[in-house]
């Protein structure tokens, strides 16, 4: 009988492509292990700090809320299309993603995590690094960037 390398998997996922990828290979690892996967969809809401709480703020994080809601919902498809039997989870929270992704490896005791190298926007990563190079940088558990 082999070991189970992994117990829980957390799956930070945005919708973007590399998302997608990345999406498959948890499962897949999920499916070998028998592992739990954590689909995380975090809400960043940083252009809305230190502005008044208008209606138009209050509806850009509904939007935004309800669009990763949907992200979430995608990996539950995507599974059921595989066949895989695997527990799926989802989380929304709200912050920066690095260190929402890095709290939630703490707080859920997760043995991996498996992102894609890149999300939605370019810009991001100009202006303050890769979301995924921080969390293998930092992450007390191993990391698995899928390009």
């Amino acid at each position: 009988m082999s070991e189970q390398l992994y117990k829980k998997i957390l799956l930070p996922t945005d919708g973007s492509k590399y998302s997608d990828i990345s999406e498959k290979h948890a499962l897949s690892i999920a499916a070998t292990n028998n592992a739990e996967i954590i689909a995380l969809s975090v809400i960043e809401n940083s252009f809305s700090i230190g502005l008044p709480d208008t209606d138009t703020i209050s509806e850009v994080n509904r939007l935004l809320k309800e669009e990763n809601e949907k992200n979430l919902k995608k990996v539950e498809r995507l599974r059921d299309e595989c066949g895989v039997d695997v527990k799926i989870r989802t989380l929304v929270k709200e912050g920066s993603p690095a260190r929402v992704i890095l709290e939630t490896i703490d707080e859920e005791g997760i043995d991996l995590v498996v992102m894609g190298s890149s999300g939605k926007s370019g810009i991001d990563k100009f202006l303050m690094g890769s979301v995924a190079e921080k969390v293998v940088k930092s992450a007390k558990c191993s990391v698995l960037v899928v390009h």
